[in-house]
């Protein structure tokens, strides 16, 4: 930093605003050479999917195109016989939609238009890297199911590395899929983030337990991997407290473990059984959750909400047993399958007794 900025606050503060602008006009630039690759791609897609059904190249077509637009641009390196799958597969993905020049534009600029039965303009499509589209084209056979994950890649800012990561977790199919009463009980709104904020079936395999576990184990196990276990739980978790405190009239209830959730501006009541759903949890978490409201819940917050996860739950009596409390709940199983047999249990010290030989 020059000496003039050291002493001249204004001049300093200049610096700083023209550094911020330069760096969010880079951004910008980067979006949009992205956004117009990634219109382009779908566009050649479309054209070699219509050029395709026309000729008789058989499996060769992929290989003759590249060849011919490698050597009409030999400088650009985006013409692999894979790459321009790839982009065979993006438009038939999203060909339910039309890109057209937007009639009071320039010629380089569109807009998206939906056809018959489309639902809405695809314009999420073209906000994440090519990188990312060939790693949800390789795992999402359907639209409904790559929609979910680029507009996942968008909210929660995921590296390709963490896209991947969640690809290979069925988490399309166990997401917002908990057994609940939210949209009995809370303001359709609320209802629909609530339940878009659980999972059915929640993921443990980051954790390694013995065969026969019990509660506290697994409650130990997930708060030492507690940055894994809010991975899993979702974005916008903040974990308040495990076993917390509450005085409720005369009496103290400890809650399993009690997290915030900043998206939907209320707190979560997590309750953890290591076996099957017994409709007597609700009573116990009912209560929990009803205290919360009651004592923690400030003005902004909204309704707190309960989430149960156990071993296994018969759905029918979930749906039932949900359906007679008046807080929202929610219930949902776990999946963990790294267990060590219960030989490994008795050979291994355990954390007391290496404390012990320490002191």
């Amino acid at each position: 930093m020059s000496d003039i900025a050291k002493v001249d606050e204004k001049y300093k503060d200049w610096i700083t605003d023209v550094s911020a602008r330069f760096k969010s006009s880079q951004i910008r630039a980067a979006m949009k050479v992205n956004e117009e690759m990634l219109r382009f791609y779908w566009t050649l897609g479309k054209e070699m999917v219509a050029i395709k059904e026309t000729v008789s190249w058989g499996s060769h077509f992929y290989q003759q195109v590249s060849k011919d637009l490698v050597g009409a641009l030999p400088d650009v390196k985006s013409f692999s016989p894979r790459n321009l799958l790839y982009m065979s597969q993006f438009y038939k993905m999203y060909s339910d939609y039309e890109i057209t020049p937007q009639l009071d534009a320039q010629n380089d600029e569109f807009e998206i238009t939906p056809q018959a039965g489309a639902k809405s303009p695809l314009t999420a499509i073209f906000m994440i890297p090519w990188g990312h589209h060939k790693a949800i084209l390789d795992k999402c056979k359907e639209q409904e199911k790559a929609l979910f994950f680029v507009n996942k890649t968008i909210e929660n800012n995921w590296s390709r590395a963490v896209l991947l990561n969640f690809l290979d977790t069925n988490l399309f199919e166990r997401q917002g899929k908990a057994i609940s009463n939210f949209k009995k009980v809370l303001p359709d709104l609320q209802s629909d983030l609530a339940q878009e904020m659980t999972k059915d079936p929640y993921n443990f395999d980051f954790l390694t337990l013995r065969e026969g576990y019990d509660e506290k184990e697994l409650k130990d196990a997930l708060m030492a991997n507690v940055r894994r276990f809010l991975l899993e739980l979702g974005m916008g978790f903040a974990f308040v407290g495990r076993e917390y405190r509450l005085d409720v009239g005369n009496t103290e209830q400890f809650l399993d473990m009690l997290f915030y959730n900043i998206f939907n501006h209320c707190y979560v009541v997590i309750e953890i059984k290591t076996r099957d759903f017994h409709p007597g949890d609700m009573g116990q978490l009912g209560t929990y959750v009803a205290a919360v409201d009651g004592i923690l819940r400030k003005e902004n917050d909204n309704q707190t909400v309960g989430l149960l996860i156990c071993k296994t739950k018969d759905n029918v009596l979930a749906k039932y047993a949900v359906n007679m409390v008046n807080v929202p709940i929610g219930i949902s199983e776990y999946d963990m399958s790294n267990l060590m047999p219960e030989s490994y249990k008795s050979s291994m010290p355990t954390i007391e007794e290496i404390e012990e030989q320490l002191r």
